[in-house]
């Protein structure tokens, strides 16, 4: 394309800070970089028509790990190592809602319960629950997991599960929308279906091919998650989360967010509805990769648990279906790095985008001394 004089006066002259992608790291990166630099010339890419990646299709937890999460986590992680995750992800969590506000985000803490398919697992996460309690002790005033019994009337699942008295969710779009507002309202442009096919150090410079131009900017800040192996050499590996929702259902008793099968499903009320995701343990490999789509493998999983379990006897109907792409890695840990003079990347979230986006992007930001 032959952009105008003006255009590229404009958008793509003189340009001190490029963010690539808008999706949670990107947008806070961006924002700190504005609060730091109030007259600087801010940038940021995105390849799709909204945030291309989990941002904006992720289901709304406000999480930082379930009770067999956790205790999985120990077994390839040190104690200290699990407390300094969930001291990232609560941290994270206040700073999204700092940054945004409860009501612009519809922040509820209505609690997260993990449920069990089977006894032995629960009594092996029972038998896990104060070692963990005592651990995340000095991020709370009191015990994260508790024991319930089965108030939501669920079925071919262990009468008790484990409650997390901390979780919340949120609405995902209004976090999306409001979050680009705030970046736009601070002066910062946000260009869509723009992307960065590769980028080149020239001396203070960093030349940025994309799709649509090639221009310069001072510095390059990187945030693609599971998409970064595009313009990156790390270890990030794209894994796709399918989604699907309900039609409005009447009476609806589910409230809260929902664990089962140790945290590979996943499901919350919302608007009426029932949002249902997860089932990549199906096909692991097959979910390793950055399209989008959905399998009947996983859709028909899906919608049987949705009818045998969390509604049995009721009529459901299914209004839509979705995926999103996450980045993930063989550590838990986010990868904050400075790769050059001029560049530098915040990614893989591990499916913990909504609780450490925020702080991921301002510890990206602050990489530029």
């Amino acid at each position: 394309m032959n952009f105008s004089y003006w255009e590229l006066k404009e958008w793509f002259t003189n340009v001190d800070f490029t963010v690539v992608g808008s999706g949670i790291v990107g947008l806070n990166c961006a924002l700190q970089l504005r609060e730091k630099y109030p007259k600087a010339k801010i940038l940021v890419l995105e390849k799709g028509v909204l945030p291309q990646g989990a941002s904006t299709k992720n289901a709304g937890f406000a999480c930082f790990g379930s009770l067999s999460e956790l205790i999985d986590d120990l077994k390839t992680h040190t104690e200290e190592e699990v407390f300094n995750l969930v001291k990232k992800r609560w941290e994270g969590l206040q700073l999204l809602r700092t940054t945004l506000g409860d009501n612009n985000i519809d922040f509820q803490q209505n609690k997260g319960y993990e449920l069990f398919l089977t006894t032995e697992l629960y009594e092996s996460c029972l038998g896990e629950k104060e070692v963990i309690n005592k651990l995340l002790k000095p991020l709370f005033s009191s015990s994260i997991f508790t024991v319930e019994s089965n108030k939501f009337n669920f079925q071919n699942i262990h009468e008790n599960y484990i409650t997390n008295n901390f979780e919340g969710q949120i609405d995902t779009g209004k976090m999306a929308a409001k979050l680009l507002e705030k970046v736009s309202s601070s002066g910062i442009k946000i260009i869509n279906n723009i992307q960065v096919k590769k980028f080149i150090e020239n001396n203070e410079q960093v030349v940025v091919e994309t799709n649509q131009t090639t221009f310069n900017t001072k510095k390059l800040f990187i945030a693609t998650n599971g998409f970064a192996n595009q313009l990156l050499n790390e270890n990030v590996q794209p894994a796709r989360a399918q989604v699907l929702i309900t039609k409005p259902i009447k009476n609806l008793h589910i409230k809260g967010t929902f664990h089962l099968d140790k945290g590979y499903y996943y499901f919350r009320n919302i608007d009426n509805r029932i949002l249902f995701g997860g089932g990549r343990n199906l096909d692991f490999k097959g979910e390793e990769t950055a399209e989008f789509g959905q399998t009947l493998l996983i859709q028909n999983k899906l919608e049987e648990i949705l009818k045998t379990t969390i509604l049995p006897n009721s009529k459901i109907e299914i209004e839509h279906c979705w995926s999103g792409i996450m980045g993930v890695g063989n550590q838990k840990k986010t990868i904050v790095k400075q790769l050059s003079n001029n560049v530098f990347y915040g990614v893989r979230l591990g499916g913990m985008g909504v609780a450490i986006g925020s702080l991921v992007g301002k510890e990206l930001a602050q990489l530029m001394k």
